[in-house]
């Protein structure tokens, strides 16, 4: 899973940040000491969290210090590496600086303002406190609180990085087990590959996309697949008496579906969105406020189990990686206007057929599909009439770039992020 995505240009190297995780295998005791690290992770960003609302205005910079005053004023806490601590207070950083952000760029509704944890799951390492063997196969971690040496269980090969390119190491809690992440600084090299085609992408519910082809692809409901399962697990965990191994049994047998269920989704929208990528030179979307449109209780399971968000956030950063062009465009009536003539033709959601005065019909997705490009292209207008001839419309909706598209990619992935491209 990558972490921070960085822009990449055509046919260059740059450094990124790659995540590997793997799973691993210890004693019980250790997986004891574990829990009591996130714990104290836990406590320390709290304590940060509570300063900062106890003494308003003070710099976000002054948080980190606190960490190394907490660890003298508990023993507990001066147990976990110093750089835990304060890799602690810089979530607690992260959080306050999120909603500063968000009040300022007058972002709608709620604004995130930060809370307490209560159920945190992962305690995060900076380049001290661990080691790793030299076969690297195992993890020591070797602070204060007792963690000792952990077996690695996963196919990624940690011998082509060197040590000082690990910049943190996570520990995470899980439904099934406990999991070690490696965040490597790493150069990529990505060839690019032009392919002279363009596409628009309407995301729904009875189709996952339906792009300005008339292509569809399918809608995996993960969610409703497993629906049943699920009900069934969480009738278990009611049936079990409170503080009961055979209710904390049933809670995990619970939240192992949950995890399926979340894996297979995310499986699901990096793959598509790397076929996405990987085929067309210009990817436009629309961007949906995902989270108004789950207030509507009919659809709202609907909507999150189809992960529209997850997928766009995909598109965006493999489109980075890939030297892509991925563009955003508002929603409004990219259904209701005619692809072909301009016309608004207004239609409600059960009405799944535009149908035009001007002769054009078409699904309603696709329609959609094609008035997202048109927007998309008009949007990055232009970059693109500084760096592409002309494009032409095929009857199926399909735009044809012409240019020496080589050139053309590395031009475009170059603008200023201030610009709509990216």
């Amino acid at each position: 899973m990558p972490l921070n995505p960085c822009k990449i240009k055509a046919g260059q190297t740059k450094n990124a940040m790659i995540v590997y995780s793997f799973k691993v295998k210890g004693k019980i005791e250790q997986y004891r000491k574990v829990d009591e690290a996130i714990r104290t992770f836990q406590f320390i960003r709290n304590k940060a969290l509570a300063f900062w609302m106890d003494n308003r205005g003070v710099k976000l910079s002054q948080l980190s210090k606190l960490s190394a005053v907490l660890a003298k004023e508990f023993d507990f806490a001066a147990c976990l590496n110093s750089q835990a601590r304060q890799a602690a207070t810089e979530r607690a950083s992260c959080s306050i600086q999120r909603f500063y952000d968000n009040c300022k760029s007058g972002k709608p509704g709620k604004k995130g303002y930060p809370k307490f944890q209560k159920n945190n799951r992962s305690v995060e390492y900076k380049q001290t406190g661990w080691k790793l063997s030299p076969e690297r196969k195992f993890i020591s971690f070797i602070d204060k609180v007792g963690i000792g040496k952990l077996k690695l269980i996963g196919t990624y090969d940690l011998h082509y990085y060197q040590i000082d390119q690990i910049k943190r190491v996570r520990i995470i809690r899980r439904s099934d087990g406990y999991y070690v992440q490696f965040v490597i600084e790493a150069e990529r090299h990505v060839d690019i590959q032009p392919t002279g085609r363009t596409i628009g992408l309407d995301v729904g519910l009875s189709a996952f996309y339906t792009d300005s082809q008339g292509q569809k692809v399918e809608n995996p409901r993960h969610l409703r697949k497993s629906e049943k399962a699920l009900k069934r697990c969480s009738r278990r965990v009611s049936k079990k008496k409170n503080g009961s191994n055979n209710r904390r049994k049933a809670v995990n047998r619970l939240g192992r579906k949950h995890l399926k269920v979340s894996r297979q989704r995310q499986d699901f929208a990096v793959k598509t969105a790397l076929c996405v990528v990987k085929s067309n030179d210009f990817v436009a979307f629309e961007k949906l406020l995902v989270r108004n449109m789950v207030k509507n209780h009919h659809l709202a399971k609907s909507i999150s189990d189809a992960a529209w968000s997850q997928f766009t956030e995909w598109l965006q950063y493999l489109g980075k990686v890939y030297g892509r062009i991925v563009v955003g465009v508002p929603p409004q009536y990219t259904s209701q206007n005619c692809s072909n003539c301009g016309a608004i033709v207004k239609k409600s959601l059960s009405v799944r057929t535009h149908i035009c005065q001007c002769g054009c019909c078409l699904d309603r997705d696709h329609n959609a599909a094609i008035n997202i490009l048109d927007k998309a292209l008009k949007q990055t207008g232009y970059h693109l009439a500084n760096t592409v001839g002309h494009t032409e419309i095929k009857a199926s909706g399909e735009k044809i770039l012409y240019a020496d598209l080589a050139t053309s990619l590395s031009k475009i992935a170059g603008v200023n992020e201030e610009s709509a491209v990216f």
